[in-house]
């Protein structure tokens, strides 16, 4: 596996670790349809929560969740529309961002609601 991915893999980890401490229920990981992908589906209480993790072994070209651009959101809502049709879900969704920063300490950023859908 390329060190990138790697260092992606073990960030997820951490994000998922992070979630469960929090109170959430991973629902999933890596959850694909066809050429969709969220890096996390969990819930807590009522609300469905897609996540995007971003990691990165440092900041110097930004925080990592500046990468999550509009593009990425519009195809993490099509896979959250997908996941919900197949389990037919009916819960409120959120999208958060998940940054982690791995290099001799690790860092989390977790924001909630980091973006909207639009219509």
């Amino acid at each position: 596996m390329a060190e990138h991915n790697d260092t992606g893999a073990k960030g997820e980890q951490l994000a998922a670790t992070f979630l469960v401490e929090k109170g959430y229920h991973i629902l999933e990981t890596n959850w694909r349809f066809k050429n969709l992908e969220a890096d996390i589906i969990a819930s807590i209480y009522k609300t469905l929560v897609v996540v995007e993790v971003k990691t990165r072994k440092n900041n110097y070209f930004g925080e990592p969740e500046t990468f999550v651009n509009r593009q990425k959101q519009k195809n993490l809502i099509k896979a959250a529309n997908e996941y919900i049709k197949l389990n037919k879900l009916d819960l409120e969704v959120r999208f958060d961002i998940i940054s982690v920063i791995m290099n001799d300490t690790q860092s989390v950023n977790h924001i909630e609601d980091a973006f909207y859908p639009t219509i």
